[in-house]
């Protein structure tokens, strides 16, 4: 009869001890951060992440997301254009997302944090005010206020601080260049044209901190941190991981950047080397040489000119700092536009006096072109001023160096003087 009354006894304390269990805040809910791979569209190369509160008392699953935009935003691309991207938080079913990325073959990892109650309950609290519509809006930075830099800084706030003041101190393996171009290897076009965007400013040291501005460097750190709860106990922020879904036939994304100038200065020979067919076929008094000679400064000079257009605009007249001070602006600038109409005068003229002027015109653009690469290298010996450009150059030196040295023009400026014969 005892035996049964304290089998009763601890029955009722079990149950009692499980029900104030249940009762104490922040117990039914679980955070995680969710890492998703890379997706097809540009801006998806570099992944994303969210933040993941799980509700066991109302069996619900939000999905706190930092990366919300829109292209039918009133003047998005004007104000894209500008560096005033506007972005949003935002609140959603887990698995709706999900689904999404399970049909867009990425990549999703799950980090849950073992946070104290009261802490889960802050994060909660934080992430819910973000997403109301006077707070949600904010100005997206690449490097420095993104959704991953979000996400990292809620972790920042559950752990009273300690996140930051562990990772702050800690120097990064790589530059936000080196960082970014572990993301872009597979594309060497669009590798060489960001690459040629970014300005000196993404070439100095960062530390681990900064690092967080990629989804995945926030999972590579969260993973093996430790905090010490209010009481001194050290605690493992991460509990437990979990791959959600796995994506089929990505690149992968490297563990350091790919050294791309040598497969560009291959390019760039090959390119020169056709180039340089054509002149000399010309030479040799074809005349498809001389058209197909124009047509190739033509359309290097509409290219590279472009290129310049674009990046004078963005280090000049926009928000976009990470393409400040950028050394690139001088050796290629807009002024290579101007080769564009040159090169099919060059092409098309039956005057001997225009293609002379044109021939030369081309010369003299070319030239500045090959004299601003030269000066270029020489300030990157400068540490002050060094800018990770090698690529950048090695694609336009060698096609440089073939408008600017080809003889066809110096035979007939020999000629147009009677220093040549016919």
């Amino acid at each position: 009869m005892i035996k049964r009354q304290l089998f009763f006894m601890a029955l009722i304390f079990i149950c009692t001890c499980a029900v104030f269990a249940q009762r104490v805040p922040g117990e039914n809910l679980t955070l995680k951060i969710a890492v998703v791979g890379p997706g097809d569209q540009l801006y998806f190369w570099w992944g994303h992440i969210a933040l993941v509160i799980e509700d066991s008392r109302t069996g619900q699953s939000n999905f706190f997301d930092y990366g919300l935009f829109s292209f039918e935003n009133d003047d998005f691309f004007y104000n894209f254009a500008f560096g005033r991207l506007l972005y949003s938080c935002g609140v959603s079913p887990t698995q709706r997302n999900l689904d999404v990325y399970r049909k867009t073959n990425r990549d999703v990892v799950f980090y849950t944090l073992d946070l104290p109650p009261e802490a889960r309950i802050r994060v909660r609290d934080f992430a819910e005010i973000n997403t109301l519509p006077e707070n949600r809006d904010y100005f997206y930075h690449h490097f420095n206020d993104n959704c991953s830099t979000r996400i990292r800084d809620i972790i920042d706030y559950a752990t009273d601080g300690q996140f930051k003041e562990q990772f702050a101190k800690q120097e990064s393996r790589f530059t936000f260049r080196g960082q970014v171009r572990r993301h872009t290897w597979f594309s060497p076009a669009a590798d060489w044209f960001l690459n040629f965007l970014m300005g000196q400013v993404i070439d100095t040291p960062i530390t681990a901190w900064e690092d967080m501005f990629l989804p995945s460097e926030v999972g590579k750190y969260i993973e093996d941190f430790y905090y010490r709860e209010k009481n001194g106990v050290r605690r493992k922020l991460v509990s437990s991981v979990e791959t959600i879904i796995t994506s089929k036939g990505r690149p992968a994304v490297l563990d350091k950047p790919l050294v791309q100038w040598p497969y560009e200065l291959a390019f760039s020979l090959v390119l020169s080397c056709l180039f340089s067919l054509f002149f000399f076929l010309y030479y040799k008094g074809k005349k498809a040489g001389r058209v197909l000679a124009g047509i190739s400064m033509s359309l290097s000079s509409l290219f590279f000119g472009f290129a310049g257009l674009l990046l004078y605009f963005m280090s000049l007249f926009t928000n976009h700092d990470y393409t400040f001070q950028n050394f690139n602006m001088i050796y290629c600038t807009p002024l290579l536009i101007a080769g564009v109409p040159l090169g099919i005068c060059y092409a098309l003229t039956k005057n001997e006096k225009k293609l002379f002027v044109c021939d030369q015109m081309l010369r003299l653009i070319w030239l500045l072109v090959v004299i601003g690469i030269f000066i270029s290298m020489a300030i990157k010996l400068l540490p002050m001023f060094y800018q990770d450009n090698l690529t950048d150059m090695m694609l336009m030196l060698p096609v440089a160096l073939v408008f600017t040295l080809q003889p066809v023009g110096l035979k007939k400026a020999l000629q147009k003087w009677g220093l040549y014969g016919r």
